[in-house]
């Protein structure tokens, strides 16, 4: 599989192509310092054998913003260099963190904006971005990602809504100006052979904001100045977002925010054209910078598949990755039947929306932390049977069954479905033993069946299989 051969990026080489991209945890205290929460999720990612772990937003400045890394003085230096060696000490990936420049916004929904900043704001910009990169290496990192996307300080410029009037805005050139000019300024000071990469929107997912016209003219700009990782996103801007009242406004409420982080609702593989067609302008101009394609991958087999087709160089899971850090380590063993699926429910995304620590509603009630257990023994069902029954009511179709036993403990249940006959899919997965499925339409009939898991993610036999309609 080429989702696990080794894969190079300057003088990092990683040993497979799967990539956590950088996730909001909300576990970090508002001080900055790397904490044992922060630890430990990182930890737990690492053991799981991700190729690359980017970790979260941090701070380039010290702008006040809730529970959120910092690399804006030397003094967190120390607890990064803790957290890369102990990664480094339990894994074969690399890491990297991710380092963010924004502005201030209000609980009253006001919030600064970029023609707001002075030519020697500006200039504070650029070098934060390179001194917290530098940082970044003396901290032992094995790189470093420029954010420049969703509702941040670079990505607002970079955005068809930027009305500056000034070299900074309205033109093509102009918006992209702030970008290269912290390119250039991260690179001289980090040097040519400590890899830097960029995050940033392929489409900005708003009215009048830019789409792949602009955005593949951006990614050959840093493949030009040299980046050596473009990981593309989508969305989550501040033009769209919902103010709920006595909260700050939070970019990933409307529907550019459902884009970056698309849910169960959305087509799997969401954004991977996006990233697609910026390769190949990329290629087309002579310039081999690898693309991080990310957006509703769920599965190894999609992965593959993005990295077959030559659609990507690289394959980002975030939800898929915090649902089971073990993914590519079963994927890799051959052991894909162990993978927890993600729902793609977005219930982590609602955490950070109301300003929660992030977790995933698959895990144990009150953890912070996926589980881990070297268990082999599959859950049973009772001897007289799952017994899953199906029924219509009230335009849905209910289902319920008996619940599986584990010698150590259930952990949830997978619940197929094929429709007409078709080939059964993974529907979703819930921890108690009833689901009413709602995705339903009269003309057509319905089979399902559950599997029962456990926390290693041993997998039941399937359950008796009904048929129904509404």
């Amino acid at each position: 599989m080429l989702l696990f051969e080794p894969f190079t990026i300057n003088t990092m080489v990683l040993p497979n192509r799967l990539v956590l991209p950088a996730m909001v945890t909300r576990l970090s205290g508002e001080d900055g310092f790397v904490n044992k929460d922060i630890r430990d999720r990182y930890l737990r990612f690492a053991r799981g054998e991700v190729g690359l772990i980017v970790i979260e937003a941090m701070g380039v400045h010290d702008a006040r913003s809730g529970p959120l890394l910092r690399l804006s003085r030397d003094e967190f230096i120390p607890g990064q260099t803790d957290l890369a060696k102990a990664i480094h000490d339990c894994s074969p990936g690399k890491v990297v963190p991710q380092i963010i420049h924004f502005l201030k916004v209000a609980r009253s929904g006001w919030r600064q904006k970029i023609k707001d900043l002075s030519l020697e704001e500006i200039r504070f910009i650029i070098e934060a971005y390179a001194a917290a990169a530098g940082r970044a290496r003396q901290a032992g990192f094995d790189g470093v990602e420029l954010h420049m996307a969703h509702a941040y300080t670079v990505s607002s410029f970079l955005s068809l809504r930027n009305a500056r009037n000034d070299e900074y805005g309205r033109s093509l050139e102009n918006r992209m100006r702030l970008m290269s000019e912290v390119i250039l300024r991260v690179r001289q000071t980090i040097g040519k052979d400590f890899p830097l990469g960029i995050r940033f929107d392929g489409e900005e997912c708003i009215k009048n904001g830019y789409t792949l016209n602009d955005s593949r003219q951006m990614a050959l700009r840093m493949a030009q100045l040299g980046v050596d990782w473009i990981s593309v996103s989508a969305g989550g801007k501040f033009e769209d977002a919902i103010h709920k009242p006595g909260t700050p406004l939070y970019p990933y409420t409307g529907y550019s925010g459902d884009r970056c982080m698309p849910s169960a609702h959305y087509p799997d593989l969401a954004n991977v054209p996006v990233t697609e067609a910026i390769q190949k302008y990329v290629r087309e101009h002579g310039f081999t910078t690898p693309l991080i394609a990310t957006g509703k991958i769920r599965t190894p087999e999609q992965a593959e598949n993005i990295l077959q087709g030559g659609r990507a160089d690289l394959v980002g899971m975030a939800r898929a990755l915090l649902a089971d850090p073990d993914l590519p380590k079963k994927a890799r063993n051959g052991k894909e039947e162990k993978i927890i699926r993600c729902t793609y429910g977005n219930v982590c995304k609602n955490l950070d929306e109301n300003f929660h620590k992030v977790t995933c509603v698959l895990w144990s009630k009150g953890s912070l932390q996926a589980p881990e257990s070297s268990d082999d023994q599959a859950p049973m069902w009772p001897d007289h049977g799952a017994q899953l029954k199906a029924e219509s009511v009230k335009g849905q179709i209910f289902l319920n069954w008996n619940p599986a036993t584990d010698n150590e403990a259930i952990y949830g249940y997978e619940i197929y479905r094929s429709t007409d006959s078709h080939t059964f899919d993974h529907l979703t997965s819930v921890k108690r033993t009833t689901y009413y499925d709602l995705d339903v339409v009269a003309a057509s009939s319905y089979s399902y069946y559950i599997v029962a898991y456990d926390l290693a993610g041993n997998h039941s036999s399937n359950s008796n299989t009904v048929v129904t309609r509404l």
